[in-house]
């Protein structure tokens, strides 16, 4: 009998050997339906692979990211095919899944162009060629047959990726009258694919290096219900409507100039204004967990990131190093700030009794991505982390990280992000080249970053293959108010740093020991951040937080005075507010500072100089009547106090 253990732990036997459609078939008819993929002893395989032996099994469905990333898969394989059956010769890179789909890279026989208008010729060839229900099928190949094979079809691109595999782990994929080179997983047939959009064409160098010959991706999505590719069309037209590049230029709070350089933002005013909000209130609840601040310079010797590691995996990403005139000596733009957190920490000797120690930083880092890769402050090449390292002893360790946990629980109640998961990301037990330190290091780390989850009893789910290069750690995956899911928040747990620089502390036995080092950064980056909320929030950020909380409009010139009274009153009672005195009318006025995403719209006469009051209107809510200066200062304080309430106690 062979024993099938499901992720409640219940099992299942089956009398011969099974695939995973008959394992979902066995539980329900309705699952059997639904189901697109299965994780068998951690390895995600197609429905149709035979399972011979005892193993532990996952079933994906639409709603779980392993079965879209096989749906997504599968139908990029579909789009190579209709795009063959155009244009005979065309040769295939990699097609991929990505957050919201997928894209092939194709290199087009000469002369032949793909442009927006032609597809909509290849999504009615898909359709066409998913109603023909075609199997997908799974054959291994060997690396001799496989060169051969694409050597016949003169197709260099397929040659490169071969020739970097090992023989007997080759396979190759089939629908229809296409074959390719791929590891799978694919769902058993064409006929899931239901609905297509293909959504964009952009150029792409070959393996993302710029030395290299450029092809043509083209992206796509695919849904197994009509319906959900018409949701999908018109989240798609919201998020074109909340996007922070759009948001950030009206709003003006953020720029960036050629001459300055691509992917270098420059923070407007108001921007600077709102990115300081965040700042001070980060220190504010940082100070209530005994944080202190600390300043690192914006480069560092290069012997400092050959010391920490990060010269070796981020070099190739990192500006190039800077000579100076002395021979020999080379900076760079720092990567990271740890490093040179370490370095505080040595500057004295360090008792048990000191620790933990907090420091924290808003400190600007720099890596060079590739310019196809820059987006909004999504992507950029400087940015700024709110950066914390925590020194601790190993009994201290878990109640640490529990207090950030704590911390980021803050931020996200302060912003109203209310839907997230916990992703706890470990090491690659396959690829043990990718980490450093010890595997007994590794094993502490990762165990106390579980155990902490769980007597947080946080939601969380776990991901093989993505920790740091030095240690474990927890993401925070949020859902913003489109349903699109970002990484926000990161806490990991380090042995190694500790071991590279060397730091000790006197333990109560009078000998020397390592601390645990804990690197934590609640937004992430600032400038990520910032875009994210912005595209939650479609730019109405909560009232604390807004660069412009009021803004006075006199109906007329005469009352210019009065309005700037006004907001200088507010201003003198902390409250973030302008004058808007240009000759326009009131309903312009209205209207212009309603798109600004100004909260609070104080209309000011005759009626209110005479009584020192003012005309309340609520952005997207309209008027709330006639209150003095002092009943609306009282007001607004109000409102910002009770958002803010119980965060900092």
């Amino acid at each position: 009998m062979i024993k099938i253990t499901l992720p409640d732990n219940s099992v299942r036997e089956f009398a011969e050997p099974v695939n995973g459609l008959e394992i979902a078939r066995s539980i329900s008819n309705r699952l059997a339906k639904d189901v697109l993929s299965i994780t068998v002893d951690g390895e995600i395989w197609d429905l149709s692979r035979i399972i011979s032996a005892d193993a532990n099994i996952k079933l994906h469905t639409w709603d779980d990211r392993e079965g879209k990333e096989t749906f997504w898969h599968s139908s990029a394989h579909l789009m190579a095919e209709a795009i063959e059956a155009f244009y005979p010769g065309t040769k295939f890179g990699i097609g991929p899944t990505v957050d919201t789909g997928f894209y092939y890279d194709i290199d087009l026989p000469e002369g032949k162009v793909l442009s927006e208008k032609d597809l909509q010729k290849i999504e009615q060839k898909m359709l066409e060629l998913a109603r023909q229900k075609n199997d997908i099928t799974r054959s291994d190949i060997s690396k001799d047959e496989a060169l051969a094979m694409f050597s016949e079809k003169d197709d260099e691109l397929k040659q490169e990726l071969i020739g970097e595999l090992e023989d007997g782990t080759i396979t190759l994929y089939q629908q229809g009258n296409f074959t390719d080179l791929c590891r799978g997983p694919h769902l058993p047939n064409t006929s899931y694919i239901k609905a297509i959009k293909l959504t964009a064409i952009a150029g792409a160098y070959w393996r993302g290096d710029e030395k290299n010959k450029m092809l043509t991706r083209v992206y796509g999505v695919t849904f197994p219900k009509a319906k959900m590719l018409q949701e999908y069309l018109e989240m798609v037209e919201e998020a074109k409507k909340r996007d922070h590049r759009k948001i950030g230029k009206e709003m003006q709070l953020f720029g960036f100039s050629e001459s300055v350089g691509q992917g270098l933002p420059l923070w407007l005013p108001k921007g600077a204004q709102l990115r300081e909000q965040l700042e001070n209130f980060l220190k504010k609840v940082q100070k209530k967990y005994g944080y202190e601040q600390v300043m690192t310079p914006h480069i560092g010797d290069v012997k400092l990131y050959k010391t920490s590691g990060h010269y070796q995996k981020y070099g190739q990403d990192s500006f190039q190093p800077i000579n100076t005139p002395a021979e020999g000596e080379e900076y760079l733009l720092k990567p990271m700030n740890c490093p040179h957190h370490c370095e505080i920490y040595k500057m004295w000797p360090r008792s048990y009794k000191d620790l933990p120690v907090r420091m924290a930083e808003f400190g600007t880092v720099y890596r060079y991505e590739q310019s196809g890769e820059l987006h909004g402050l999504t992507r950029v090449r400087s940015f700024t982390q709110d950066d914390a390292h925590i020194f601790c002893r190993p009994d201290q360790l878990k109640d640490e990280f529990k207090k950030v946990i704590d911390i980021i629980f803050i931020i996200f109640k302060a912003l109203n992000f209310e839907n997230y998961t916990a992703q706890i990301s470990l090491r690659d037990p396959q690829k043990p080249e990718k980490y450093i330190g010890s595997p007994e290091n590794w094993d502490k780390a990762e165990q106390a970053i579980i155990e902490a989850c769980t007597e947080k009893g946080l939601n969380t789910v776990t991901e093989l293959g993505e920790a740091a290069f030095y240690g474990p750690k927890l993401d925070f995956m949020i859902k913003d108010a489109l349903g699109r899911s970002w990484q926000l928040g990161t806490i990991q747990v380090d042995y190694n740093l500790p071991e590279r620089f060397e730091l000790e502390y006197i333990g109560a036995d009078d000998n020397r020991h390592r601390p645990i080092m804990i690197h934590r950064a609640p937004f992430g980056s600032m400038e990520r951040f910032v875009a994210v909320l912005i595209e939650h929030t479609a730019g109405k950020f909560p009232l604390w937080l807004t660069p412009e909380q009021v803004v006075v409009l006199p109906i007329s010139e005469k009352y210019n005075d009065y309005a700037k009274k006004v907001s200088e009153f507010l201003n003198i009672s902390d409250i973030r507010s302008v004058v808007d005195d240009r000759n326009e009318k009131i309903g312009r006025k209205i209207r212009d500072n309603e798109l600004k995403r100004i909260p609070y719209l104080l209309i000011v006469g005759e009626k209110e100089a005479e009584s020192d009051s003012v005309a309340v209107r609520r952005q997207g809510e309209g008027d709330k009547g006639i209150m003095t200066n002092e009943e609306f200062a009282e007001f607004i304080t109000k409102e910002v106090r009770d958002q803010l309430s119980g965060l900092y106690n």
